[in-house]
């Protein structure tokens, strides 16, 4: 079996199969490593999923009829983004392929070799068979202990070509920055994407990178797209929100607008932002609602009871755990809507995802609302919304870590979750190139 590439060579056994793949060189660089455990560390729009998919294949021919595993920190992740390009570039090239669907794992037809479909979040249960090779995507997502499991589990005595490897977008001096590049021993090898390889994304969209300078902080951009190491992590969550420049008198509400309203569904308190969008795309939050020891339904009604009769209508946003059944009575979002009934208000939208966006991004691109690497401000709050400010200058990452602190004082997070669950809604940017249905090498 051989990968054609162009900038990368080919790797034999019983039969050939020629794969066409125009390789970047990082990529390039990635696949014709031979090291036991290889990493591809690489910007927004490097290729990253595109050379775990094709390393996984490179891997599964080599190894006729063996296991190995592909990864992803958890299972959203897996389904949406290394499933579907995994299966994509064996189509590509014409490789059959059998999907068991109800124990997720792929049958390579000409070698009978076997993919592992898995999440990774619950890493205890990585324990077990035998690896010949395994990938894990956004390894920096992904706790160590599911990568010293899987390493743990890369022994199969019959394999031709033992190898881990995984890719990942850089977050700071992590476990992973410490164990690849750091730390890192015999055995392992890195590979550092550059940033603006991708001349696939540049021939089609020339501008892609000039426009995230205009959705990221500037030191989101220097993380994500030139794909810096940095600490960006510690000290205040939200950063950039600076209250001379983003805090002051309320906008009017636009009667012919909707009502944008945003809630963290927490009991002590229930917290939630009033906001609106204006022609150009800025975000202006107009009101907040903090009510103690109250029920979504108690929320509804002190809502209703200030914005009942607007006529542009409502769209309402929250955490995905809105959709969940409780252990008696209705969802959320139920209550919500028997609310809004029952007041005769029947113009109401809800965009509430199935799963809750990574809290990093969600984060990132409020912090970028606030103020740009490119220096643009979307995002401004009312002088009545004391709160939230309060939030956005108070909440803090855990020392050492990225994990927000959600146990220093129990009022806060909420509010500033809930504006980051609207943000996410209605100001994200398109998903990069790569992350799409068709994504580019």
């Amino acid at each position: 079996m051989s990968e054609r590439r162009k900038g990368g060579g080919t790797r034999g056994s019983v039969k050939e199969i020629r794969i066409e793949y125009d390789a970047l060189p990082s990529q390039a660089k990635f696949h014709n490593s031979t090291a036991r455990f290889k990493g591809f560390s690489g910007p927004v729009g490097s290729g990253k999923s595109e050379a775990l998919c094709h390393e996984a294949l490179l891997l599964a021919l080599a190894n006729p009829g063996r296991v190995g595993l592909l990864g992803a920190p958890t299972y959203p992740m897996l389904r949406d983004t290394a499933q579907p390009t995994l299966m994509r570039v064996l189509t590509d090239a014409g490789i059959g392929f059998e999907f068991n669907r109800s124990e997720n794992y792929l049958l390579v037809a000409p070698t009978k070799s076997k993919i592992l479909l898995r999440s990774v979040d619950e890493f205890e249960r990585l324990r077990g068979t035998n690896l010949a090779w395994f990938g894990l995507d956004e390894l920096t997502y992904t706790h160590e202990e599911a990568w010293t499991r899987l390493e743990g589990r890369l022994r199969d005595p019959q394999a031709q070509r033992l190898c881990g490897f995984a890719v990942w977008t850089p977050k700071g001096f992590d476990w992973v920055y410490r164990r690849f590049i750091r730390d890192r021993v015999d055995g392992y090898e890195t590979i550092i994407a550059a940033p603006h390889e991708n001349r696939h994304i540049l021939e089609k969209i020339p501008d892609y990178y000039e426009r995230l300078k205009r959705s990221y902080t500037t030191a989101f951009y220097e993380q994500e797209v030139l794909g810096v190491y940095r600490d960006s992590q510690r000290g205040r969550v939200y950063n950039e929100f600076d209250r001379l420049k983003h805090f002051g008198p309320a906008r009017p509400v636009d009667p012919a607008r909707p009502l944008l309203w945003a809630l963290d569904f927490n009991v002590n308190p229930m917290c939630s932002v009033v906001a609106q969008l204006d022609e150009s795309g800025v975000l202006w939050v107009l009101d907040e609602v903090v009510l103690d020891r109250a029920s979504t339904n108690q929320a509804c009604v002190e809502f209703l009871r200030r914005y009942g009769a607007h006529p542009g209508g409502y769209i309402i946003y929250g955490d995905a755990s809105s959709n969940q059944m409780r252990t008696s009575g209705p969802t959320d979002q139920q209550i919500m809507r028997r609310a809004f009934l029952h007041k005769g208000n029947h113009d109401v939208d809800y965009r509430i995802p199935k799963t809750n966006p990574l809290v990093r991004e969600r984060v990132a691109l409020v912090n970028s609302m606030l103020m740009s690497a490119a220096g643009d401000i979307k995002l401004y709050i009312a002088d009545r919304c004391e709160n939230l400010a309060r939030d956005l200058e108070e909440v803090l990452y855990k020392d050492g870590s990225a994990e927000v602190d959600k146990d220093r004082d129990p009022r806060l997070t909420h509010l500033s979750d809930a504006l980051g669950y609207l943000a996410w809604q209605e100001c994200r940017p398109k998903p990069p190139i790569g992350h799409q249905e068709h994504p580019l090498v």
